[in-house]
């Protein structure tokens, strides 16, 4: 598997300074960087100009290139029509950007797919998707949905349903599917492998049966008295949980995928250590 992947990481997983978390991506020997394009100083809206020009600048510096852009607006993602038009409008500029930065992914979780196509929220959703799709064949770029709320099967019907040919994909989380859906990575893979653009290497353990709705809508900010996330899931170092890393990566190169294993890491009292640990676990594995 020598060589197989590129190992990126998501910038705000540092918790740093954007200058500090580039120059820490390089030392820890990184290839690339994710970065929000929603919140803080990587927001779309204050990417342009001299901004943009000294982002460049600093990953040119550090030797890095942009693995992917997070378009990740927060909320219940594509779910509720009446916000959706401007929340598509806001990921073509998000799009837009990515490719400013030679980037031609950028992801966002849409919100749970029903498993029922019937359900109104459906295709409301898939609405969406199919127009973020259509502006990414335009510019060259893909809408890249992560995976997490539903199970693998559920996501490829509705993707298969958008009927595009390119423009829509996959950033392929095993650790949500895993936290969530309890799922069968190296099977995940391979259902969804026409699709798969850009990962996440990630680790966890579900807990206890989890559902799905009331997970991502507590992430939504909705009220629900007494709902405690950690009692259903829990993120952990890559390699401590519920993801066969080894098996998952054979069966992610035999999609043909060449792509970044982007570390997240959401949790943790010293990131720093977390995701070097993080990019020397996967260079082990790539050398075997």
């Amino acid at each position: 598997m020598s060589e197989t992947f590129k190992i990126g990481v998501m910038v705000e997983s540092f918790r740093l300074s954007l200058k500090d978390s580039l120059a820490a991506a390089a030392k820890i020997g990184a290839s690339g960087i994710q970065l929000y394009a929603t919140m803080g100083e990587t927001h779309f809206t204050k990417l342009k100009g001299t901004a943009l020009a000294d982002l460049k600048k600093m990953l040119a510096d550090n030797g890095l290139e942009v693995a992917a852009v997070c378009g990740d607006f927060g909320g219940h993602g594509f779910q509720i029509e009446s916000e959706n038009i401007q929340k598509i409008e806001d990921s073509k500029r998000v799009m837009d950007l990515a490719r400013e930065l030679s980037s031609t992914v950028v992801t966002t979780h849409i919100g749970v797919v029903p498993a029922d196509p019937s359900h109104p929220r459906y295709k409301i959703m898939q609405q969406a998707c199919y127009e973020l799709g259509s502006y990414g064949q335009q510019v060259g770029a893909w809408f890249a949905i992560e995976t997490g709320p539903e199970p693998a099967d559920v996501l490829k019907g509705f993707l298969d349903g958008i009927g595009l040919p390119s423009g829509i994909g996959v950033n392929f989380d095993p650790a949500n599917l895993v936290m969530v859906c309890k799922e069968n990575i190296p099977q995940a893979v391979r259902t969804l492998a026409p699709y798969i653009r850009h990962t996440h290497a990630k680790d966890g353990i579900n807990l206890q049966p989890v559902d799905a709705e009331k997970l991502y809508n507590s992430f939504a900010g909705d009220s629900q008295e007494n709902y405690d996330a950690g009692l259903y899931i829990k993120e952990v170092p890559l390699g401590q949980g519920g993801v066969n890393f080894p098996t998952y990566l054979d069966e992610l190169a035999k999609t043909g995928y060449k792509g970044y294993l982007t570390i997240e890491r959401e949790v943790g009292e010293n990131p720093y250590a977390d995701i070097e640990v993080a990019v020397n676990f996967l260079k082990g594995l790539m050398k075997n």
